[in-house]
């Protein structure tokens, strides 16, 4: 029967990816792409003869979008990253093996406006805000170098953003779909319909990555700057999220925010001046096929066989995460603690691995956390560490092959975030895992909306729930652990990174924008 249910799966599948190259293929048949993230989809550098090379962007939304352009118009705009970068500006890259390449153009703002539109306003006071990570009785403080960041920062980057799409817009020979990328960018469509004539505007699609909270939590901004932002984003034609609480968060958001808006909740509809935005969620994925071919690697079986020597026969507990205060490693860390006070008979028998990724150590926030983090896990391992056993094992770095290796050989993956938009190691692990190993999964992540039928579901504070989620995963029977892996591989599979953009192509099709 299992057998049958997957051949069907197969099929199901095979269906469905050729009905998405036949709309990506009829889609930009008579429409020219325009991409604009804060990142572009390379980054150059000077070699020691100050010739430039370049090395191509990891991550699944490089592989996805560059995956789109590669066989129509299309073209990146993103800030220069590396002196290199704005030594370059813009030309065609290629980005493939085959033949193939790509109009890449990196603007290069002035560094104090792009310091005040990076480090003040997009990171941290937004994504902190949307992260509901803010201690507000304490932060944030908007004072006037805030308000000089965002006037001269975030404003003007946005500008030159805008400015930046609406010439190519206008050089484009046929329509022009424009995808924006996340939070940093949340005042271009209203810049780009003003600078454009009704005719020559192009649709627009934004999708944000990162969670979006109900409209209580958006008045740590002041009025003038909630407005602004909101007035934005309602001047794009299709806004995705990852999830439908997202979706839902932002209605209510202008609902309550956006004077003379107008919403409709079942229609995912917002009215404002004049125009219509369409809130969809677009839950984002992993590249499947790519995750796999890196998983067979030598130098992943390499890690591999590192990791399980010095495991022995213990079980292994594992998160992989950056280091931020939204993925909870200190309540992790914590949880783990009291699950080998409640269950002494883990002692010597599991071991937690931390692969932690380091993340804008420049804010102090992050740095206080990673000093809280390490002092944790030293805690523990003072407690309860033998002269052959350390409990927990933080290794720091940038290592993906590492962490595909650990990812093969966890007992029990611990992706307990206080908030995440997505967080794609829940739909990673899953996919290369050789054991059937067991989700703990936080209820606040976006993995949850499609994950949860497969994981063991925590609150993410619940340093008690988690510890007895630690230890039900640990214990749970091997045909449980079997079914509920499967389930987690089947539905990782079936909406993978390309079914992720053909949502959105389905969307702008159906809406017939």
């Amino acid at each position: 029967m299992n057998e049958t249910l997957d051949v069907r799966d197969a099929a199901a599948q095979e269906d469905r990816r050729q009905h998405c190259k036949k709309l990506q293929a009829d889609f930009f048949s008579d429409r020219s792409l325009i991409i604009a993230a804060n990142r572009g989809p390379v980054t150059f550098e000077f070699t020691e003869d100050r010739n430039l090379q370049s090395q191509r962007g990891s991550g699944g939304l490089v592989t996805a979008l560059t995956g789109l352009a590669q066989q129509i118009d299309a073209k990146w705009i993103a800030c220069a990253q590396t002196e290199a970068d704005v030594a370059w500006a813009e030309g065609e890259v290629s980005l493939w093996d085959e033949d193939g390449t790509m109009q890449v153009q990196f603007l290069s703002p002035d560094p104090q406006a792009y310091d005040g539109y990076y480090n003040v306003i997009s990171n941290p006071l937004l994504w902190f805000l949307q992260h509901s990570m803010w201690d507000v009785p304490r932060a944030p403080m908007i004072n006037r170098a805030t308000w000089q960041a965002w006037e001269k920062g975030y404003v003007a980057v946005n500008r030159l953003f805008a400015d930046a799409i609406a010439a190519q817009v206008l050089q484009n020979p046929r329509p022009t779909l424009v995808m924006l990328q996340d939070y940093h960018l949340y005042l271009v469509a209203r810049f780009l319909r003003e600078k454009l004539r009704p005719k020559e505007r192009p649709t627009i699609l934004h999708f944000v990555h990162i969670p979006w909270p109900g409209p209580e939590y958006w008045r740590i901004l002041p009025p003038e700057m909630r407005r602004a932002l909101l007035d934005g984003l309602c001047a794009v034609d299709v806004m995705g999220f990852q999830t439908q609480e997202d979706s839902l968060g932002f209605i209510r958001t202008c609902n309550s925010h956006l004077p003379r808006a107008y919403v409709k909740y079942k229609r995912g509809r917002v009215w404002y001046r004049n125009h219509a935005t369409h809130v969809r969620d677009f839950p984002i994925s992993i590249d499947v096929q790519a995750l796999k071919q890196l998983a067979a690697s030598n130098k992943v079986a390499e890690y591999r066989a590192e990791i399980k020597d010095s495991l022995g026969d213990q079980q292994l507990v594992l998160r992989v995460d950056r280091i931020e205060p939204s993925k909870n490693i200190v309540r992790g860390f914590q949880a783990f603690e009291e699950m080998l006070e409640i269950y002494p008979e883990h002692r010597e028998q599991v071991s937690f691995l931390a692969l932690l990724v380091p993340s804008r150590l420049e804010v102090d926030e992050y740095q206080n956390y990673m000093d809280e983090l390490m002092a944790a896990a030293g805690h523990i391992n003072a407690q309860y560490g033998t002269s052959e056993w350390e409990p927990v094992r933080v290794l720091v770095g940038n290592n993906y092959p590492r962490a595909v290796a650990a990812l093969q050989l966890y007992d029990v993956l611990l992706v307990n975030s206080i908030a995440d938009g997505m967080n794609l190691v829940a739909k990673e692990g899953p996919i290369v895992n050789r054991k059937d190993g067991t989700l703990v999964l936080s209820e606040r992540t976006g993995a949850r909306q499609q994950l949860e039928h497969g994981a063991i579901v925590i609150s993410p504070c619940d340093v008690y729930a988690t510890a007895e989620a630690l230890h039900q995963a640990l214990v749970m029977p091997k045909q449980e652990r079997r079914e509920q892996s499967q389930m987690l591989r089947q539905s990782v599979e079936r909406e993978d990174i390309a079914d992720w953009l053909c949502r959105q192509l389905e969307a702008v099709s159906k809406l017939k924008l």
